[in-house]
């Protein structure tokens, strides 16, 4: 029996799963807001996004080759799509369109109102991309991605290829021209990304590098400069997918060890303010709700979820 199908929700408030770890955390902390288990029955959960107009969630099981929807009215969970082409990460680009990452399919694409698929990006230079992984849309209409080749690795997440492309590359599709530039190449497997509420700082989680990191960007247009360290994680600490709220914090997919399975809540000067614990490991966030107060957390097997007083941007 795991650990998730043992936890149970705290019957008083606060919830003792959710812990400050600095004293500025309490303002985010709503004392009368527990942990929910909101659905049990994936093999990785991953890619959370919020469609606040269809009141629900949508967020992958990758290795089961399917995206899942979370109603909010019903709390019922159906297939959104299946088969995925092994989807990962999802956005919401500036018109409301939603924006997935594919492992089996090597692409960025767009699903369009009218119910057809637009390819995104593919491709770089003539050579396939490995396994996108995480999206994240800019003000301008740019798209960001990052392309490790964990969906290429073996027949789970997609399917064993050797790599066109190296590991460490983070691309720019131009809202525009639809033009496709590198960004970054030099991060060892790059893996979750977000913007800071400005948009002049763009956040990278480097899953492969030991101890593992969260890199920070200054955005100047179309580019990237002066990549630096934000943030350095101590042994057991695996940072993944994350999300940025109105004041800059960073909410970000934690764990693979018992201690630190959940949810890491770092301020917009990388100290680590907040945790929410949880029986597994936490792949990646998402807010929504009518005020996106609400959390959602895609764990492995779980989706889980709790109310902040704070917004996702």
């Amino acid at each position: 029996m795991t650990d998730a199908s043992r936890w149970q929700p705290s019957e008083r408030y606060p919830d003792p799963s959710i812990v400050a770890l600095d004293p500025s955390f309490k303002r985010y902390h709503l004392v009368l807001s527990a942990v929910e288990c909101l659905y049990r029955g994936t093999r990785w959960g991953e890619g959370p996004v919020w469609l606040g107009d269809a009141r629900c969630l949508l967020w992958s099981d990758i290795p089961n080759n399917r995206v899942l929807k979370w109603d909010e009215e019903t709390g019922a969970v159906s297939a959104w799509r299946k088969p995925s082409n092994n989807a990962n990460g999802h956005t919401r680009d500036r018109q409301g369109r939603i924006i997935a990452c594919e492992h089996l399919g090597r692409r960025v694409v767009r699903f369009e109102y009218d119910g057809s698929i637009t390819v995104i990006a593919d491709s770089f230079q003539g050579k396939r991309l490995n396994s996108p992984n995480d999206v994240v849309v800019k003000s301008d209409g740019s798209i960001w991605f990052t392309d490790p080749p964990f969906g290429i690795y073996a027949f789970y997440e997609g399917e064993r290829h050797d790599p066109e492309l190296p590991h460490t590359n983070v691309y720019r599709v131009d809202g525009q021209t639809g033009e496709i530039t590198l960004v970054a190449d030099d991060i060892d497997h790059p893996n979750g990304l977000a913007f800071s509420p400005d948009e002049s700082i763009l956040y990278i989680v480097e899953s492969r590098a030991e101890p593992r990191r969260i890199l920070a960007y200054d955005v100047a247009g179309a580019t990237l400069r002066n990549g630096r360290t934000f943030i350095t994680c101590k042994p057991g600490e695996t940072p993944d997918g994350f999300r940025v709220d109105v004041d800059g914090n960073l909410w970000c997919g934690w764990g693979m060890t018992a201690e630190f399975d959940g949810v890491r809540v770092f301020n917009n000067a990388g100290t680590p303010i907040g945790h929410i614990h949880l029986p597994e490991r936490c792949a990646n966030v998402a807010f929504g709700g009518r005020h996106r107060n609400r959390l959602f957390m895609a764990a492995a097997q779980s989706l889980y979820a709790c109310y902040v007083n704070t917004q996702g941007c």
